[in-house]
This record gives C-alpha cells, sequence and structure tokens, in this order.
C-alpha cells in the first residue's frame, strides 16, 4: 500500500485524530525557525521577527496547563533565545537620521 495517495476519508480520520496543542506545538516551532530565519541578515525583516516572536508567546501562553511543563520550558527558552537574536539584530540596524 506504500506510494499510494491516502483517501479523503483517510485523511479526514486522521484530522479528528489529532490534537489542537500538537498542531500549536508544530505551529510554534515553524513561527522560531521562521522568526531566526528573518533575523538572518540577507533576509532581515525585524517587524517579521517580531510577529514571530508574539504569535510563539501567544500559543505557549494557550498550552498552559495542556502540554507538559518541560515542552513549555523548552520552547520558552526557544523565545527567550529568539528574543536576544532579535535583539542583536536590532542594535545592527542602521540607525534613522534624527530631524
Amino acid at each position: 500500500m506504500e506510494g499510494r495517495e491516502p483517501t479523503t476519508e483517510e485523511l479526514l480520520e486522521a484530522v479528528r485524530n489529532m490534537k489542537v496543542a500538537d498542531l500549536l506545538l508544530s505551529t510554534a516551532a515553524t513561527l522560531a525557525q521562521l522568526g531566526f530565519a528573518k533575523l538572518d541578515e540577507p533576509t532581515r525583516d525585524l517587524d517579521q521577527a517580531r510577529l514571530a516572536i508574539e504569535g510563539m508567546r501567544a500559543l505557549l501562553g494557550a498550552l498552559e496547563g495542556d502540554v507538559p511543563d518541560e515542552v513549555l520550558r523548552d520552547f520558552n527558552q526557544v523565545v527567550a533565545n529568539l528574543q536576544l537574536a532579535y535583539a542583536a539584530a536590532a542594535d545592527q540596524a542602521p540607525k534613522a537620521e534624527p530631524s
């Protein structure tokens, strides 16, 4: 059966069995990757990186009590690392000239 496309019913069953917490954790991980990518010098976009940080913080707050504490601790450490990287990138950003 390998190599065949799943049926519509199989896809629906997979969605029915999916946990929202798992999807939120996956989304938080994706936001972290995207946030760090937006801090890379060639593709730097501080507004988008900030939005990724804020999105992660919101998702992690919603997950409190629904996932193990150590999982939240690890993701909160990723947020802290992303915030530090954001601060370093913002410090390197060209300063606007005073008017």
